[in-house]
């Protein structure tokens, strides 16, 4: 026998955290690098032009900053929204098809994508002592990249939204 009765979906869990973390985190780690070295060049401020062996030894311990991240952010969250009822509230109003239709979290790009150019300039300044790798940031310099990686949110968003158009996530059920 099948229950015709909604369930309520459950709140998301460490996995779900971590992974959307690490997918978003590892996107804008490259995008962030790219925007970091363009923002120094178009600056004229600063040194930082890394190896791709450096990136990739940043991007274990950025891995790293990543999974403490994302427990953090869920701990905080957990204390602001007791059993994630906004969350849950959100995804149920995505698959009611009352979400946005195009950009998928439009805002939300928009500030992942620059808080992790910000974040990524931190974790290559932390690293950079016992790695090796040299890297000198100013204020403005991480800032234009951040707003440079805007695009990259922007592109995100729409490329995540066409997914589910694409997929009919989101559609109203008749």
């Amino acid at each position: 026998m099948i229950s015709t009765t909604k369930k309520t979906p459950a709140p998301p869990g460490v996995a779900i955290w971590v992974s959307v973390t690490l997918l978003w985190g590892t996107l804008f780690y490259w995008t962030s690098i790219y925007m970091l070295h363009l923002a120094s060049i178009r600056l004229g401020e600063g040194y930082f032009c890394p190896s791709q062996s450096e990136q990739l030894r940043v991007y274990v311990i950025h891995v790293v900053v990543l999974i403490v991240f994302a427990l953090v952010a869920m701990f905080v969250r957990g204390m602001l929204d007791p059993g994630s009822t906004k969350q849950v509230q959100r995804w149920q109003n995505i698959s009611e098809g009352k979400g946005e239709k195009i950009f998928v979290s439009f805002a939300g790009s928009l500030a992942t994508s620059f808080f992790f150019t910000g974040l990524t300039a931190f974790t290559y300044i932390a690293s950079s002592g016992f790695l090796g790798v040299m890297v000198v940031f100013t204020l403005p310099v991480v800032l234009l990249a951040g707003a440079f990686n805007v695009a990259a949110g922007i592109a995100a968003s729409l490329i995540v939204g066409l997914i589910f158009l694409i997929a009919k996530v989101g559609r109203k059920k008749s």
